[in-house]
């Protein structure tokens, strides 16, 4: 897809045979990787750039070969284009989290982060569209959203999507805006081994 600017979004497949795929769609187990959401974590643009690499250098080695014979990885390093170059455009940062929407009231910027479907408006977020945290008007009202729900519709093999983000220094799982478990004992254990080998 294309950010509200035109700026083309990108994906990496990592995936070393096109045998797995009926009608078009992979029927390997897939696993997405998004960075950069909030403009000003330029870092999370930088550490899925350094995993494909990495996947890309490595790919003959055994273990990872063997990772990428019996998966479809997808690297998407770049949600916000828009705010990512608005944010050093200038001569100094400008500290910009937001897409660069101009909202009702002359404001600018969506927190792509919180303009998806699941739980929209929820604690967290914001109808203000002068907090950091604006929701937008509707879920999926940005394009950038728009085109990662696509691409997630587009790759239902995929039984893990992984967003990167530098503000917190944590490590979040489902649900990130509950404080109870996950009521599946199986899936919650799967996080917590992810989440402790991170």
């Amino acid at each position: 897809g294309q950010s509200l600017e035109g700026r083309e979004l990108w994906a990496l497949q990592f995936n070393t045979t096109a045998a797995h795929r009926e009608a078009g769609v992979s029927t390997k187990p897939g696993v997405i990787f998004l960075g950069t959401h909030h403009a000003r974590e330029h870092l999370s643009t930088e550490i899925p750039l350094l995993l494909a690499q990495y996947l890309a250098e490595h790919q003959r080695d055994a273990d990872l070969n063997d990772l990428l014979q019996n998966r479809d990885i997808w690297i998407v390093p770049l949600v916000n284009p828009d705010g990512s170059e608005y944010d050093i455009g200038g001569t100094d940062y400008r500290w910009w989290r937001k897409n660069r929407s101009i909202n009702p009231d002359q404001t600018f910027g969506v927190d792509l982060n919180r303009n998806y479907g699941f739980g929209w408006g929820g604690e967290g977020s914001s109808n203000r569209p002068s907090s950091d945290v604006y929701r937008g008007p509707a879920p999926f009202s940005e394009p950038e959203t728009q085109a990662v729900k696509a691409f997630i519709d587009g790759h239902l093999n995929s039984k893990i999507l992984l967003s990167f983000h530098t503000f917190s220094e944590l490590i979040l799982y489902p649900w990130g805006h509950r404080y109870e478990n996950v009521p599946a004992e199986r899936d919650r254990r799967v996080f917590e081994i992810l989440a402790q080998t991170m």
